[in-house]
């Protein structure tokens, strides 16, 4: 019988390979068998806490193996997920606690000083665990989560192949970021398609430095090496010169990345070609667009042409340029097994956002077993993210070739993808119209060659009120958000390009500052 929840698929690799190695971690390696014992007696301390299926279970930490082992254990007790970037500071992260209703949040020290700042504002919230550390006001140590109840003896596996999985935040173009509805049947169903697709098997090792709390590291990297019995290095992070010797030293046979990193490999590489990376046989990005000039400086240095494919938190991953066959630069490839695509016009919802793509812009439509029933709490998003028949709208525009092979043309909504992290405008507009002195703004992204784009904004300043300089608007942002959303390139304009509505017309704001900065 085929695991049909994560947690079964854990469970089943470890009955039937208890000694193979899952994970590696500084030093540290965890066979299947070992890892879901942890996995058992952690989802032992949340059921003896009370944790209950149909609960929301929010992780705001950094990737070391704890993550991975609270992940499972929550959905081990049939709980739903809630990925939180670690960079996010208290506006977001509480909008995420409030709008999902969380009930418990797992995090460090760091994240926990965060977090208290939203308990009064977050009626859910039951508590808060620190995965280390001593217990205050606000948090309690994870050793101490349930030791009264628990029996350490791993309570049955509640979760359900249609049961709710993750909720993954996604960047909109309006309001606030949108939690996204994946079940174990979704995530599951995408992990097998990539892996008949990369040829994933048992013998492959993956070096993953992607954040676990992006569907890229998540959804793909821990998932695929999960359900294909396979194994994994994690990293706390991406550090070129790291990476470089890891793959270069072995065990590695594939790396996950997005442009940035494979940009700063090129430079901790110096250029040299012919650097042998052991037993690397595939190179695969994502989230952001790769530069022609990136993959074909990547196949002379390191003799890998990468693989490009295109997904979103929404879908997970949608198409790729196939693994045996041409590997178009340019191009995100082909639809993976299971997934129908095709364009449609771009309507006034869809090709309003920057109008890269000009007239008759053809918007991508998807549907599949891996895409997203909807948004949490959000019927009128979830009704307008789909089609009358049922397709569901990437807000992405695009063109398919004579073979296929769909190319990404530009974005009918205003999303900015800056080093793989998705940034949506208002949110930044909001924080520097906050500040005193400033009239108007607007933000848009510009092409950056280490980033993929970069957050860029235009101000008016007011006639009247405090003085506004560049890094004051900066240094202002970086207080109130995430370090990646602050604007790298700022422009002090006397008014704002507009139409006859007043909407800002954000493709000539784009061409404009293209031109000045």
């Amino acid at each position: 019988m085929t695991p049909d929840s994560l947690p079964h698929v854990l469970a089943d690799r470890a009955a039937r390979h208890p000694g193979r190695t899952l994970l590696s971690f500084e030093g540290s390696a965890f066979s299947y068998a070992s890892f879901a014992a942890h996995v058992g007696e952690a989802a032992a301390a949340l059921r003896g806490w009370g944790l209950r299926p149909g609960d929301r279970v929010a992780l705001y930490l950094g990737n070391t193996p704890s993550y991975l082992v609270a992940y499972l254990a929550a959905l081990w007790c049939g709980a739903a997920v809630v990925p939180a970037n670690t960079r996010y500071r208290e506006a977001e992260l509480g909008h995420m606690l409030r709008d999902a209703g969380v009930r418990l949040l797992v995090t460090d020290d760091e994240g926990a000083a965060i977090a208290a700042a939203t308990r009064t504002s977050t009626p859910s919230l039951d508590a808060v665990v620190t995965l280390s550390g001593a217990p205050g006001a606000d948090r309690r140590p994870w050793a101490a989560l349930g030791a009264s109840r628990a029996t350490h003896r791993p309570p049955d596996i509640a979760a359900r192949h249609d049961g709710l999985a993750l909720i993954a935040y996604t960047s909109g173009t309006t309001g606030r970021s949108k939690g996204a509805m994946l079940t174990h049947g979704n995530l599951l169903a995408n992990a097998r398609a990539v892996g008949r697709a990369w040829h994933w098997v048992t013998d492959d090792h993956l070096l993953l430095t992607l954040p676990l709390f992006h569907i890229h590291g998540l959804g793909v990297g821990f998932h695929g090496t999960l359900v294909h019995g396979a194994s994994l290095t994690l990293h706390r992070r991406f550090d070129a010169a790291a990476v470089l010797a890891a793959l270069e030293g072995g065990p590695a046979t594939l790396f996950f990345g997005v442009p940035t990193m494979y940009g700063r490999l090129l430079n901790e590489a110096d250029g040299g070609a012919g650097r042998r990376l052991a037993d690397v046989r595939l190179f695969v990005s994502g989230s952001a667009p790769l530069a022609t000039e990136t993959l074909e400086r990547v196949e002379r240095v390191f003799g890998q042409r990468i693989l490009e494919r295109y997904g979103m938190s929404e879908t997970v991953m949608l198409t790729g340029n196939p693994y045996a066959g041409p590997r178009k630069a340019g191009t995100v490839g082909v639809p993976f097994d299971g997934v129908e695509l095709r364009l449609a016009p771009a309507t006034s919802g869809a090709g309003s956002g920057g109008g890269e793509a000009g007239d008759g812009a053809a918007e991508v439509q998807v549907r599949g077993p891996s895409v997203t029933r909807g948004y949490w709490n959000d019927p009128e998003a979830s009704a307008a993210a789909f089609t009358p028949d049922g397709w569901f709208r990437t807000g992405d525009l695009g063109v398919l070739d004579a073979d296929g092979y769909l190319t990404l043309s530009g974005r009918a909504r205003e999303l900015i993808i800056s080093g793989g992290f998705n940034v949506y405008p208002r949110e930044v507009e909001e924080a520097i119209a906050s500040l005193p002195g400033v009239r108007e703004v607007a933000v848009v992204g510009l092409p950056d060659p280490d980033l993929g784009e970069r957050v860029a904004a235009a101000i008016v300043l007011a006639r009247e009120g405090p003085g506004v300089d560049e890094a004051g608007v900066i240094a202002h942002c970086r207080r109130r958000l995430a370090a990646f959303k602050a604007p790298r390139t700022i422009a002090f304009v006397v008014e704002l390009p507009r139409n006859a509505m007043g909407k800002v017309l954000r493709h000539e704001l784009r061409d404009r500052m293209l031109t000045t900065t």
